[in-house]
C-alpha cells in the first residue's frame, strides 16, 4: 500500500534537507565567484603569460620563453629569493616557539581579564604592519630612537636596519597571530587528559611528550608555516625600514616594476612574483591539510 506524505490542506510536505533545496542554492554564490575571476583570475593569468613572454630590444617583437623564469634563479635575484625565504624561516620558528609559550600562559591563566586583554591585543596588533609600524620601531630602536640613546645600544653594535633587526620587527605581528592560532587549539586540551596521566603516574614533561605535544602538532605546524607566509609577503615594512639593506624578493619585485632592469627583461618581476606564487602555494598544500586536522581538536 502506498502512502503520500502531504502537509497542511493536502499539499505536499516540504524537501527534505539535502535534496532540491541544496541544490538551487548555489546561484546565490555567482556574484562572489565572478568577484574572484575579475580580481584574482585575470591578474593571475596575465602575470603567468607576462611571465613567459620575452620582448626583443631590437625588433620589440614578443615571444614565448622560460628565459624569465630562468634568471629570476639566478644571481641576485635568486639572493633575493633565499634571503626572504630564511627571513621568513627564522621569523616562522621564532614566533612559534614564542607564541607557543604566550598562548599557554594566557590559557592556564586564572584572570580571565588576562586573557581577553591578551586576546584583543593579539588581534589588533596581528593586523598591525606597513609603514606605520616601520615608524614605530625605527623611533624607538632606530639609530635616533629612544631606547637606543638612552641605553646606549650603538655603542654595541646594535642596528635595526639589518636582517635581525628586521626579524625583531617582524615578531612584532607573528607572536600575536601565533596567540591567535594556539589559544583555541589548547583550549581543546582537556583536563581529564591531565589528570588521567597523573593518576598513571606520569610527570608534566612526561604529558606533554606524549599527549599534549601530540594533539597540538597539527596547530603548531600550521601556525608556523602561517608565519613563515606572512612574513614570505611583507612589502610595506621592509622597504620603509631597510631600504635595500636586506635583500628581499617583495623589494625585488618593486625595483623592477619602476624600471630598475634590462632593456629586454621587463617581465622578470613576473617571473619573480610567480616564483612567490609557488613558495606560497607550497606552503598553503602544507597549511591547509594541518589546518582540517587540528579543527577537529577545536569541537
Amino acid at each position: 500500500m502506498m502512502v503520500s506524505i502531504t502537509g497542511d490542506a493536502g499539499e505536499p510536505a516540504a524537501a527534505p534537507r539535502g535534496g532540491r533545496a541544496r541544490t538551487g542554492s548555489w546561484p546565490a554564490a555567482v556574484p562572489l565567484l565572478a568577484f574572484t575571476a575579475l580580481a584574482f583570475g585575470i591578474p593571475a593569468v596575465a602575470l603567468v603569460l607576462g611571465a613567459f613572454t620575452v620582448r626583443d630590444p631590437q625588433t620589440r617583437t614578443s615571444a614565448f620563453s622560460t628565459s624569465n623564469l630562468v634568471e629570476s634563479l639566478q644571481g641576485n635575484y635568486l639572493a633575493t629569493l633565499v634571503s626572504s625565504v630564511q627571513l621568513s624561516a627564522v621569523v616562522a620558528l621564532l614566533g612559534a616557539v614564542l607564541g607557543a609559550f604566550l598562548a599557554q600562559a594566557v590559557v592556564t591563566s586564572r584572570f580571565r581579564s588576562l586573557r581577553e586583554s591578551v586576546l584583543t591585543a593579539s588581534g589588533v596588533l596581528a593586523n598591525f604592519g606597513g609603514v606605520p609600524l616601520a615608524f614605530t620601531w625605527v623611533a624607538t630602536l632606530g639609530n635616533s630612537g629612544v631606547l637606543t640613546q638612552a641605553l646606549g645600544l650603538g655603542e654595541y653594535g646594535w642596528s635595526l636596519y639589518t636582517f635581525w633587526g628586521l626579524v625583531v620587527v617582524y615578531m612584532y605581528f607573528s607572536i600575536p597571530l601565533m596567540v591567535l592560532v594556539m589559544v583555541p587549539a589548547m583550549d581543546g586540551l582537556k583536563p581529564q587528559w591531565r589528570e588521567a596521566a597523573g593518576n598513571s603516574g606520569a610527570t608534566a614533561w612526561q604529558y606533554w611528550r606524549h599527549v599534549g605535544i601530540p594533539v597540538l602538532a597539527p596547530a603548531l605546524l600550521g601556525g608556523t608555516v602561517l608565519l613563515f607566509g606572512s612574513a614570505f609577503a611583507a612589502y610595506a615594512t621592509a622597504r620603509a625600514m631597510v631600504g635595500s639593506t636586506v635583500p628581499l624578493v617583495t623589494l625585488q619585485i618593486a625595483d623592477a616594476l619602476t624600471g630598475d632592469v634590462l632593456i629586454g627583461h621587463e617581465n622578470i618581476a613576473l617571473a619573480l612574483s610567480l616564483d612567490m606564487i609557488v613558495v606560497a602555494a607550497l606552503v598553503m598544500a602544507v597549511y591547509l591539510p594541518l589546518q582540517r586536522r587540528s579543527s577537529r581538536w577545536l569541537r
